[in-house]
């Protein structure tokens, strides 16, 4: 442990599911995440990370009160793209399930505003793909001049719940060209309680992409898995992506962490430091459904890199209490 991470105090932010955090250039450190309710999208930021968790929460955007947009908002994530802010969200028309599924699409807001904390949120639709079916956790990047989006979907001729995918696209809301599959779950830690790729988050270092998703159902089995490409490969190919046979980040019983994923990746104040966004639970016996335990609590802390050029991100933190 080094002397920032003793700066960082976990459970970072309470009751704050699907964390994403983001760095901008404006020297403020920009959160989102699922809140309980499921019922709205909240911006917070502060230019210090420590000082995020007391930061004030400012609602951008409600549900809708009947409609495609009506229930379940999940896992929004803030992204700076051709001098716009745009938040990539799921969301359903009813919190009902269907053989274990829910009904969500993505959808997409658009901000002009310098500070995404003011202006107007404008809606921009559905993420149109080659199904209408359960599909959630969308993401994007960019590499060498195309955008990228990355999702998690149930493809109707597949078992299981999701499976991750990639396509290029036409601007921040249209997918164009072919979408790939780039991961299905096969491996037993993927498929623990229900069969679920899901929560993709990019990480750029060393001539490779990272890709890490989160696996199994939300309870303590919920843990991260990794895919690598190099940089120079072909990214819409999935025999570009190799899928490392173990999960990266699970839960440890001896520090009392339940259940780690749906991660994301921000940096230091000074830029020197690699951290790993994510939620867990600080217990493993849950009752009823565990999307409606409240208490995955979003968490922070230093990870490293191996040798090889490989991220290691260790075990999750034991909670701290100052």
């Amino acid at each position: 442990m080094n002397d920032y991470e003793l700066n960082i105090i976990n459970p970072f932010i309470l009751q704050r599911a699907d964390p994403w955090i983001y760095k901008h250039n404006d020297g403020y450190y920009y959160f989102t995440a699922s809140v309980p309710e499921y019922d709205r999208i909240e911006l917070r930021r502060s230019k210090r990370l420590q000082d995020l968790p007391n930061a004030c929460s400012i609602t951008i955007w409600r549900k809708h009160d009947t409609g495609l947009m009506s229930a379940n908002i999940w896992a929004p994530e803030l992204h700076y793209i051709n001098g716009k802010w745009y938040v990539y969200y799921a969301a359903a028309h009813t919190s009902a399930a269907k053989e274990g599924l829910f009904d969500h699409r993505m959808f997409v807001l658009e901000n002009a505003a310098a500070n995404p904390l003011e202006g107007e949120w404008v809606e921009k639709g559905q993420v149109k793909t080659e199904w209408e079916s359960f599909a959630l956790d969308a993401t994007t990047f960019e590499h060498r001049g195309e955008r990228f989006y990355v999702w998690a979907q149930k493809d109707p001729s597949v078992e299981g719940n999701s499976n991750l995918y990639i396509s290029l696209m036409e601007n921040p809301w249209t997918l164009t060209g072919p979408q790939v599959c780039l991961s299905t779950p096969e491996y037993e830690w993927e498929t623990q309680g229900y069969l679920v790729n899901e929560g993709a988050a990019v990480l750029k270092r060393h001539g490779n992409i990272f890709m890490t998703y989160s696996a199994s159902a939300t309870d303590h089995h919920y843990c991260m898995g990794l895919l690598t490409a190099s940089e120079d490969a072909d990214l819409m190919n999935p025999a570009s992506w190799v899928k490392s046979p173990a999960p990266v980040f699970t839960t440890s019983e001896a520090n009392g962490q339940y259940g780690p994923g749906h991660n994301s990746f921000t940096v230091s104040e000074d830029g020197s430091l690699d951290l790993l966004v994510y939620h867990a639970r600080s217990y493993k016996e849950i009752e009823g459904d565990p999307l409606y335990d409240p208490n995955r609590h979003t968490r922070v802390q230093v990870f490293h890199w191996n040798d090889d050029g490989t991220p290691n991100f260790g075990t999750p933190r034991a909670d701290t209490t100052s």
